[in-house]
């Protein structure tokens, strides 16, 4: 276990030091027993959500500051295994004193020991109390963060909040092209997957475990999905033979659900070669390469470079944003961003909305998508359009009943919500 908790502290001391968590963990031994590469995993993802709680507790734990950065990550780590894992606590606390070896040297032992060993033995006065001193330390996001959710979402800011520190599930999107979703969860249920139907098309798997190996993957039948991302190919209406376009389309979750809704003339744009070599490789698992396919590499804010001058019927704008609706899924965003970044994405959303409305037919439907619940890179974006468009009519928008949302706003969901989803926001422009 000590080697996890070294491997899963260094990754931490990477992201804080710049780096994606994914970069982060891709430098964990490749040579590591699966089982070992996964703990790692679990740890890492685990303490990002809970950062803010942790190092809290860690200042309060050490009698001055940890000279290495890395020790502190791995006192925050074992925190994690005994509040969120099975793990026993006292074996967490030995395991842990030999990993400071690694880290740093022998003599850094018994500091890690009597900090670890005093959480054990004040472990709920401690977390009242950092809980009680800061809503950095209560909520574990950046206090920006915070004030700023608070701010747009002036009733539901707390469950925001509190489910962007949850686990996610494991949901995937049935491929109707070659099977159902009832068809998918037998045979999921008949090789002990326990699994649940969700949404129109989705399932999520009750007990997380490696999508590839999931029966049907190879075939293409399934595609992993979050339920709200799933409802973009439904609000933008497409119909057999219309000229579509999505742009930011890479790494093809609604590129790919686009074609499986119906038989369209599909262009698939981003800007990032790698991503797209992995829209490429969903597009061939998932059998849906056609001659009425084209996937282009290009900036979806500079039409005329990729654009042959034919109007789309419609068009399909993920837009880069801050991510803040999928923390749950990407904990190291809350620590990586800067509050001067939603400036900078909002003048990327201004931008490429602005040009690509200049390719929709007359008459066409445009749909503004941000996996963000901020609502400068929302509701202020489409407001501000429609101020200096008099061509565009908002159209209204029908999202499932059970669905928490605030105008186009999807709300992530708490544990155990019937639609368990991510943040996002969806707005749907007709041309007039």
């Amino acid at each position: 276990m000590h080697n996890e908790q070294q491997q899963a502290a260094l990754a931490i001391r990477r992201v804080f030091a710049g780096q994606t968590l994914p970069a982060a963990l891709a430098a964990v031994d490749d040579g590591a027993p699966t089982r070992g590469r996964a703990l790692v995993q679990e740890l890492a993802y685990g303490v990002l959500r809970h950062w803010g709680r942790l190092a809290a507790l860690t200042g309060v734990l050490a009698s001055k500051p940890l000279s290495d950065p890395a020790l502190a990550a791995l006192v925050a780590v074992a925190i994690y295994q005994v509040d969120h894992t099975h793990a026993p606590a006292f074996a967490v606390v030995d395991r842990a004193v030999d990993a400071a070896t690694l880290i740093a040297r022998p003599q850094a032992k018994p500091l890690i020991n009597a900090m670890l060993r005093r959480y054990l033995r004040e472990r709920e006065a401690l977390n009242e109390s950092v809980a009680a001193a800061s809503p950095v330390a209560r909520w574990s996001y950046p206090r920006w963060w915070i004030g700023r959710v608070e701010a747009d979402h002036p009733r539901h800011w707390q469950q925001i909040l509190a489910a962007g520190n949850e686990r996610p599930p494991l949901t995937v999107r049935v491929n109707l092209r070659w099977t159902t979703p009832d068809a998918l969860l037998k045979r999921w249920n008949d090789a002990d997957i326990r699994a649940t139907r969700a949404g129109a098309i989705g399932i999520i798997v009750d007990s997380p475990q490696p999508v590839t190996s999931l029966p049907g993957y190879v075939e293409g039948l399934f595609s992993v999905q979050d339920l709200g991302a799933q409802l973009a190919a439904g609000l933008l209406d497409v119909h057999t033979d219309m000229r579509v376009l999505d742009a930011c389309a890479a790494p093809g979750g609604k590129t790919t659900h686009l074609l499986e809704s119906a038989r369209i003339d599909l262009t698939a744009l981003d800007e990032d070669a790698a991503r797209l070599a992995r829209l490429r490789e969903n597009l061939k698992r998932l059998r849906l390469e056609t001659a009425s396919l084209r996937v282009l590499h290009g900036d979806a804010g500079e039409p005329q470079s990729w654009w042959d001058g034919r109007g789309f019927d419609r068009v399909l704008i993920d837009v880069p944003c801050t991510a803040s609706g999928i923390v749950r899924r990407h904990p190291d965003a809350k620590w990586l961003r800067r509050k001067t970044d939603i400036t900078a994405f909002a003048q990327q959303q201004r931008r490429i909305l602005g040009a690509l409305w200049g390719v929709l037919a007359r008459g066409g439907k445009l749909l503004y998508s941000t996996c963000s619940v901020f609502a400068f890179e929302n509701e202020s974006r489409i407001a501000e359009f429609l101020s200096e468009h008099r061509d565009a009519l908002r159209e209204t928008i029908m999202l499932p009943s059970e669905v928490a949302r605030d105008g186009g706003q999807l709300l992530p969901s708490l544990k155990g919500a019937s639609h368990n989803q991510d943040g996002f926001f969806y707005a749907l422009l007709r041309k007039v």
